[in-house]
């Protein structure tokens, strides 16, 4: 990685490539942290920068109207002289002589750019037309939530994170909802068998036919009009509406194009620095470095890219700091709250407190007996206190951390105290 020439006195102007959470955030701090030059924030899509975890959530069933999902009130940008131009995209981007295009044709110099570019949903190759959808945006939310209505049934193809909000929000209004899972079980990605087991029980009570182990070999649309999905083994299933929900990708076009060294995601190092020279990135299309593993991530959540976003501006103004934030997110479903943090491997341990029959537990994810990860359902402050152990490291004793009468806290105290006797 090369190192950012660029002290922060030379700082002129700050240009924010994407306008989600990790560049609204950065742009945020720049000015919190008292700089003084100009920062221009870029977002493709036409609303100001917004809550996008609304939109699988209350914003797709209607609930929220769309101002009410703004990050911040209209007048908050232009009151820190943060230039945010909307409905534009970055389409060229000359790293040498530090000039950005945008699809206007408006060309920006700048003394340091951050890559927010986030993600986009991925699709199936060969699969489009009005019964097909994806979600990203909130008009991808505008125009599922029509069709919803209008069809009055739901195909959702993968059973991760957003397909399962959808399908709890898609029953909300009276549709009927089948989850199409090519793994065996929901949140494979997230969560371990048992919880699955448990996110899928709350799923069917709610009427969701959840099926999982399926391997699609067609999705088209039968003579009768409506989309059809086909299994290897010959099972399908129809419905009005469909919704592709496989994953998402990072936004890499302008990257790539640039020269800059990506391997799923733009690569940067514990600073946020790219392999360019003033040219940052963070959020979603980031690939950082772990907190004590040697693997790199990418954080698909927004919180993490939020904390990122911070990380990045401090590093732009010449202030990093190590970045030990451990990765976080959360969904809810039927009312019930679901969180989740850190970086969990299929072999890992899970330690449960509580009962995960009675929807009302904290898995923690054990390994070496050195907290890694963390999953609680209704119990938010036990996440909290778990994210601070896997911060900080250090092992803790199994049978405290399973015994809810000695407090998630002291089992905190007990590894801390332990971590400094072993330093003495």
């Amino acid at each position: 990685m090369s190192a950012m020439s660029n002290h922060s006195t030379e700082l002129s102007t700050v240009v924010i490539v994407g306008s989600g959470i990790a560049g609204a955030s950065a742009a945020q701090t720049l000015r919190s942290e008292g700089f003084s030059g100009r920062v221009v924030l870029i977002g493709d899509e036409p609303a100001p920068p917004y809550r996008r975890p609304t939109v699988s959530k209350d914003f797709l069933s209607g609930a929220t109207a769309a101002e009410k999902t703004a990050l911040k009130p209209g007048s908050f940008w232009k009151e820190r002289d943060i230039e945010l131009i909307t409905g534009a995209t970055a389409v060229e981007l000359d790293t040498r002589r530090k000039l950005v295009t945008l699809s206007s044709g408006e060309t920006l110099s700048f003394s340091a750019l951050l890559l927010a570019t986030g993600g986009r949903a991925r699709k199936l190759e060969g699969v489009s037309g009005a019964h097909f959808f994806t979600l990203r945006s909130m008009a991808d939310a505008d125009s599922l939530r029509e069709s919803i209505r209008r069809t009055g049934s739901l195909l959702v193809i993968g059973g991760g994170l957003i397909g399962c909000e959808v399908a709890a929000t898609a029953r909300s209004l009276g549709a009927e909802v089948t989850v199409l899972e090519r793994d065996r079980s929901l949140l494979s990605r997230i969560v371990p068998p048992d919880i699955s087991t448990m996110i899928a029980s709350l799923h069917s009570e709610n009427d969701v036919d959840v099926c999982t182990d399926v391997a699609l070999s067609s999705l088209d649309v039968s003579d009768d009009g409506s989309a059809r999905a086909t299994a290897d083994d010959g099972r399908s299933w129809s419905a009005g509406t469909v919704l592709v929900s496989v994953g998402t990708v990072p936004e890499v076009t302008l990257a790539v194009a640039a020269g800059l060294r990506v391997h799923n995601g733009i690569t940067v190092d514990g600073q946020f620095r790219t392999s360019a020279d003033g040219v940052y990135a963070a959020g979603d299309a980031a690939n950082i470095p772990g907190v004590r593993d040697s693997e790199r991530y990418r954080s698909e959540h927004w919180n993490g890219a939020q904390a990122q976003g911070i990380a990045a501006a401090h590093s732009i103004l010449g202030k990093p700091a190590p970045f030990t934030d451990v990765p976080w997110g959360w969904s809810t479903q039927y009312g019930h709250n679901v969180q989740f943090a850190g970086a969990t491997r299929f072999d890992d341990d899970y330690v449960i407190r509580g009962s995960i029959d009675d929807r009302d537990f904290t898995a923690v994810a054990v390994r070496e007996d050195t907290p890694v990860g963390v999953i609680a359902v209704g119990r938010p402050k036990d996440l909290r206190t778990v994210r601070t152990m896997i911060a900080r490291g250090g092992t803790v004793d199994r049978a405290a951390l399973a015994d809810e009468s000695v407090a998630l806290t002291d089992v905190l105290a007990d590894e801390r105290e332990g971590r400094v006797a072993a330093a003495r």
